[in-house]
Protein backbone atom coordinates (compact mmCIF):
# COMPACT_ATOMS: atom_id res chain seq x y z
CA UNK A 1 0.00 0.00 0.00
CA UNK A 2 2.81 2.28 0.62
CA UNK A 3 4.09 1.58 -2.89
CA UNK A 4 0.29 2.87 -4.27
CA UNK A 5 0.15 5.93 -2.03
CA UNK A 6 3.92 7.70 -2.03
CA UNK A 7 5.82 5.78 -4.76
CA UNK A 8 3.39 6.78 -7.57
CA UNK A 9 2.95 10.56 -6.79
CA UNK A 10 6.22 11.13 -6.96
CA UNK A 11 6.51 10.91 -11.35
CA UNK A 12 3.06 12.85 -10.69
CA UNK A 13 4.51 15.48 -8.54
CA UNK A 14 7.85 15.69 -11.56
CA UNK A 15 5.53 15.83 -13.97
CA UNK A 16 3.88 18.85 -12.33
CA UNK A 17 7.11 20.45 -11.53
CA UNK A 18 8.12 20.46 -15.00
CA UNK A 19 4.98 21.92 -16.73
CA UNK A 20 5.21 25.01 -13.80
CA UNK A 21 9.12 25.38 -14.65
CA UNK A 22 7.73 25.39 -18.44
CA UNK A 23 5.34 27.87 -18.29
CA UNK A 24 7.66 30.17 -16.06
CA UNK A 25 10.61 30.27 -18.66
CA UNK A 26 11.69 33.50 -20.25
CA UNK A 27 11.87 32.99 -24.25
CA UNK A 28 15.31 33.25 -25.36
CA UNK A 29 16.67 36.30 -27.09
CA UNK A 30 16.75 36.61 -31.13
CA UNK A 31 20.24 36.14 -32.03
CA UNK A 32 21.33 36.75 -35.96
CA UNK A 33 19.62 34.97 -38.83
CA UNK A 34 23.14 33.09 -39.92
CA UNK A 35 23.11 30.24 -37.81
CA UNK A 36 24.81 27.99 -40.72
CA UNK A 37 21.72 26.76 -42.07
CA UNK A 38 19.54 26.80 -45.13
CA UNK A 39 19.34 30.13 -46.89
CA UNK A 40 16.29 31.20 -48.44
CA UNK A 41 15.17 30.68 -51.81
CA UNK A 42 15.81 34.57 -54.10
CA UNK A 43 13.06 33.07 -56.23
CA UNK A 44 9.35 31.26 -55.87
CA UNK A 45 9.94 27.45 -57.54
CA UNK A 46 7.71 28.06 -60.84
CA UNK A 47 4.79 26.18 -61.04
CA UNK A 48 2.83 24.36 -64.27
CA UNK A 49 -0.51 26.25 -65.05
CA UNK A 50 -3.43 24.62 -63.58
CA UNK A 51 -5.94 23.26 -65.78
CA UNK A 52 -9.50 24.48 -65.51
CA UNK A 53 -11.76 22.61 -62.68
CA UNK A 54 -14.45 21.17 -63.92
CA UNK A 55 -17.16 20.71 -61.95
CA UNK A 56 -20.07 22.60 -59.73
CA UNK A 57 -17.58 25.40 -59.07
CA UNK A 58 -15.06 24.73 -61.95
CA UNK A 59 -15.92 25.53 -65.86
CA UNK A 60 -18.64 24.03 -67.90
CA UNK A 61 -18.74 19.88 -67.95
CA UNK A 62 -17.21 18.61 -71.82
CA UNK A 63 -20.74 17.70 -73.92
CA UNK A 64 -21.71 14.02 -73.73
CA UNK A 65 -21.12 11.86 -76.54
CA UNK A 66 -24.50 11.50 -78.76
CA UNK A 67 -26.42 8.62 -78.31
CA UNK A 68 -26.17 5.24 -80.39
CA UNK A 69 -29.23 3.06 -80.51
CA UNK A 70 -28.66 -0.53 -79.85
CA UNK A 71 -28.88 -2.64 -82.81
CA UNK A 72 -31.62 -5.02 -82.62
CA UNK A 73 -30.44 -7.73 -85.21
CA UNK A 74 -32.87 -10.59 -86.77
CA UNK A 75 -31.32 -14.00 -87.77
CA UNK A 76 -32.51 -15.36 -90.95
CA UNK A 77 -35.08 -17.81 -90.67
CA UNK A 78 -33.65 -21.05 -92.28
CA UNK A 79 -36.44 -23.22 -92.53
CA UNK A 80 -37.79 -21.78 -96.22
Amino acid sequence: MFYLFIALKIPLCAAIWLVWWAIRQEPEPEESRDDGGTKPRPHPIPRLPRTPRRGPHGGAEPISPPRVRPVSARGRDLAR
